[in-house]
């Protein structure tokens, strides 16, 4: 193919296509960070200027010393998806790794993976990916793709190939509370009804996740070490479930939180019948022993433990079913209720300000309403 110098630049050239169409190119030469020589090229463009453009947004971006972003600036957004799986799999837990190779290989790459990952814009990752994936699946679960690929975008900036995370401000309005939580008042009815028909463990795990908003697995993997009586604290340093235990969901999720007076008698009480339940199987309570215990074995509880309890006590009390998750929202629900600043909840739940908000997006909703009518009322009074 021949080339014709442009008049603009020395890098500019035009050509003429297999169709005798007249079209635009670039070339730039540069050293890289290791005073290496190096080409950028680009073509197929209609226009001089469009061409002139581009080269300039290139040399632009040399001489500012983003050479990773030109050198990748062809980079689909499945090369990059790869590049991201295979770098950082090993820092990441099992579940953690199938849950994104799987997002990958069935929702980012059939959508996203042909686009150049430096030029996706806003408006096609919601058209292309957002909107497909809505009609597919529920809010919450296009809630978690999002997240994941944001996670694989934020990544490309810290590798410097992307200046800055342009999909961060997206939101989608999530189902995953749903209705999967209690009031005040209900979460008072259960809990009396907890207290009243569970065994003692049952009962002491149920208030523990109403009155903290901790994961199942977080509570699970509570030991007496991560309790401070005297300060009223309680500290997540692990998970525990059927998998066996592992560290926690994510670095936020390490956190140690205030707890209320009446959470500690009542963990208080427990520990005393802790005692005397594992003095009967010939065993000794040690502060690195997990708190909730069976009273059949003296041994940690399963983690299905608290969903056949929570199943009997919807019947018992007529109350919706919801799940041992639910309570975590519950306790989310009623702290918003009460206006409590979003950071506030955000480092109780071991999650970020932004999560909060894209869960409980509909109950900020609410309150600020409420906000809205207060103050009508006061100036009407």
């Amino acid at each position: 193919m021949k080339l014709y110098k442009s008049k603009k630049d020395n890098e500019l050239f035009y050509y003429f296509n297999a169709k005798k169409e007249k079209r635009w190119c670039y070339r730039h030469r540069y050293y890289d960070k290791n005073n290496k020589r190096k080409e950028k090229s680009r073509q197929g463009f209609k226009t001089e200027n469009e061409a002139y453009r581009a080269l300039l947004e290139v040399k632009t971006g040399i001489i500012s010393g983003e050479t990773k972003k030109v050198e990748n600036s062809n980079l689909t957004v499945a090369e990059w998806l790869d590049t991201w799986f295979d770098s950082y799999k090993n820092q990441w837990k099992i579940t953690t790794q199938l849950q994104r190779q799987n997002a990958i290989k069935y929702q980012m790459k059939p959508l996203l993976g042909r686009y150049k990952l430096a030029d996706l814009d806003k408006s096609t990752y919601k058209r292309v990916y957002i909107n497909e994936l809505l009609k597919r699946y529920k809010p919450s679960t296009v809630l978690l793709f999002h997240r994941l690929f944001k996670v694989a975008i934020n990544a490309a900036v810290d590798d410097e190939i992307l200046t800055r995370n342009r999909f961060n401000k997206i939101t989608i309005e999530s189902d995953e509370v749903s209705d999967n939580f209690y009031t005040a008042a209900e979460l008072k009815q259960f809990l009396s009804a907890a207290k009243q028909y569970e065994n003692i463990t049952n009962y002491t795990l149920i208030f523990l996740l109403s009155y903290t908003g901790m994961r199942k697995g977080e509570a699970l993997g509570l030991k007496w070490e991560d309790l401070d009586f005297d300060n009223k604290t309680l500290t997540v340093n692990r998970t525990r479930d059927n998998k066996g235990v592992r560290s926690p969901k994510t670095k936020r999720s390490y956190r140690t939180i205030l707890i209320a007076e009446e959470l500690i008698e009542q963990l208080k009480l427990y520990r005393k019948w802790c005692k005397e339940i594992k003095f009967t199987y010939g065993l000794y309570l040690s502060d690195e022993d997990f708190i909730f215990i069976s009273f059949q074995s003296g041994l940690p509880v399963t983690d299905n433990t608290i969903m056949y309890s929570m199943r009997r006590l919807s019947k018992e009390t007529g109350l919706k079913k919801i799940t041992p998750h639910g309570l975590r929202h519950s306790h989310a629900t009623i702290l918003i209720s009460k206006q409590t600043p979003v950071k506030v909840i955000a480092d109780r739940l071991g999650n970020t300000p932004q999560m909060i908000l894209d869960i409980y997006g509909h109950s900020f909703k609410d309150l600020e309403e409420q906000s809205v009518l207060a103050f009508d009322q006061a100036l009407n009074f």
